[in-house]
């Protein structure tokens, strides 16, 4: 093999090699983008179902709620408590998201709640900390 085939080769070998880094790169960014979504279609779909217990998973070390009658910065247990008593005194019936978005790697989603008792403009706000999204805080408004 002389000098200039196997300069050749050397070059196609070099740009396969980079174009499965490339791929492989590429891959995994779009992979984690769409991990860090993840956290915030999960609380939706709690909320969806009224499931305060599923809705703690991702709540930070304290959460502010915003109620109708109140507003409050809450410890982990204790939001799951409030949101448990709120969904069970207001019978989820369906949440229509109106603008979901995401800015520096924190998330956002304002929707419509629809309950038995009345209806509610909903906003969650949602911070990554780590390798996760957290709930850093919800609120419910009367329409």
């Amino acid at each position: 093999m002389g000098v200039g085939t196997f300069l050749a080769y050397m070059s196609r070998l070099t740009k396969i090699i980079m174009k499965r880094l490339l791929l492989i790169v590429t891959g995994a960014l779009m992979l984690s983008s769409f991990v860090s979504l993840s956290g915030i279609s999960e609380v939706i779909s709690a909320l969806r179902a009224g499931n305060a217990t599923e809705m703690a998973k991702y709540f930070d070390n304290t959460v502010e709620i915003t109620l109708p009658e109140k507003s409050s910065s809450y410890s982990k247990s204790q939001a799951d408590l409030v949101l448990r008593d709120f969904f069970t005194t207001n019978n989820i019936k369906s949440f229509a998201i109106i603008h979901q978005g995401e800015n520096a790697g924190s998330q956002f989603c304002i929707g419509t709640l629809t309950t038995k008792t009345g209806t509610f403009r909903t906003t969650i706000y949602m911070k990554q900390k780590g390798d996760k999204q957290l709930l850093q805080e919800i609120r419910f408004e009367n329409r």
